[in-house]
């Protein structure tokens, strides 16, 4: 054989060879990246859920200044420790997954499990939005609440607690 048609056969093969390398760290790299991705999405949705207990903590306290009936009802409303447990759980799911799986999933499966996690945050995220839209409307009336019950003469006046800020009288 021709000496050149030998080094272009080698040429062509190291350059098949080269391609087939790049093409294996291309997909590692992606792969480790859509890990990354996933378990950052993780730790988003499990932040977003210890906010959302606070917020849900700090509410209580507000519907405790309430009187009776309504703070009743206001803490049922706010009753989301059963949603937030499930939440943590479907989380915990998802980790358990990615640890177990994580590394021989498809990418795929891995952009699967992305776009479940990324529904799970944008789900909380719309709650939390509607659980501080109504916190901060409880938060008022609470305190209008209490600025009236202080306005009442003394022999009429209800005890409805004490309103961030509000006289001690």
């Amino acid at each position: 054989m021709d000496p050149r048609t030998v080094f272009l056969i080698a040429l062509v093969l190291l350059l098949v060879a080269g391609a087939g390398i790049a093409l294996v760290f291309l997909r590692r790299r992606r792969r480790e990246r859509q890990l990354r991705d996933l378990l950052d999405l993780a730790d988003a949705v499990q932040s977003l859920l210890a906010q959302t207990g606070e917020r849900m903590a700090v509410w209580r306290g507000t519907v405790g200044r309430l009187a009776g009936d309504l703070a009743h009802g206001a803490l049922q409303a706010l009753d989301g420790d059963a949603l937030v447990k499930e939440a943590k759980r479907d989380l915990l799911q998802h980790r358990l997954w990615i640890q177990s799986k994580g590394l021989d999933a498809s990418p795929a499966e891995l952009a699967g499990a992305g776009a479940a996690l990324q529904r799970a945050r944008d789900r909380l995220e719309q709650q939390l939005s509607a659980l501080e839209s109504a916190g901060d409307a409880l938060t008022q009336a609470t305190g209008a609440a209490h600025e009236a019950a202080q306005r009442e003469p003394p022999s009429l006046r209800r005890h409805v607690g004490n309103a961030p800020g509000a006289d001690q009288g």
